[in-house]
């Protein structure tokens, strides 16, 4: 007797709609895991040491003026980047430059005028700087960057 042949299609079927479901339930179990995915694990691009070579410098004077400085509070951060320029070599970027504009760490920001663009940048700065003046280490500071301290800095209240 031959075999069945509508027997072994539906075998078939019915197995492949399982291998199916089994991929679809595995897919949707990695991306919603995604969102407990361990933070740590996706820090910015930063120097684990302080600079051995000068580094290149933060914009200051009248290159703080335009389009870029509207705002008090832009000048300031640059002013206090400019203070700490080891630390902030020394501190990740959470706006992730890094990933879109090659930036090595915080300092990157503002050697040119990414910094007065991007609040992130101002913030971390701010918050590096205040953190330097409280006697905290680059490592601390960092630590602190990591757990998001930086996004309570109020840049309307920064000052020198």
């Amino acid at each position: 007797m031959l075999p069945c042949r509508c027997f072994s299609s539906r075998f078939i079927m019915e197995s492949m709609k399982k291998l199916l479901g089994c991929l679809a339930l595995g897919l949707v179990t990695i991306v919603a895991s995604a969102q407990w995915a361990n933070p740590a694990d996706d820090i910015p691009a930063y120097n684990a040491a302080a600079p051995s070579r000068p580094l290149p410098p933060v914009l200051s004077g009248a290159q703080l003026t335009g389009p870029y400085f509207s705002h008090p509070y832009q000048v300031v951060a640059y002013k206090m980047a400019a203070k700490i320029p080891g630390v902030l070599h020394q501190q990740p970027c959470y706006c992730r430059c890094d990933r879109e504009m090659g930036h090595n760490s915080l300092h990157s920001c503002f050697e040119a005028t990414h910094g007065a663009a991007c609040s992130t940048c101002m913030k971390e700065a701010v918050y590096s700087y205040q953190q330097t003046k409280k006697g905290r280490t680059p490592a601390q500071i960092r630590a602190g960057i990591e757990h998001g301290e930086w996004m309570n800095v109020d840049l309307e209240k920064a000052t020198l």
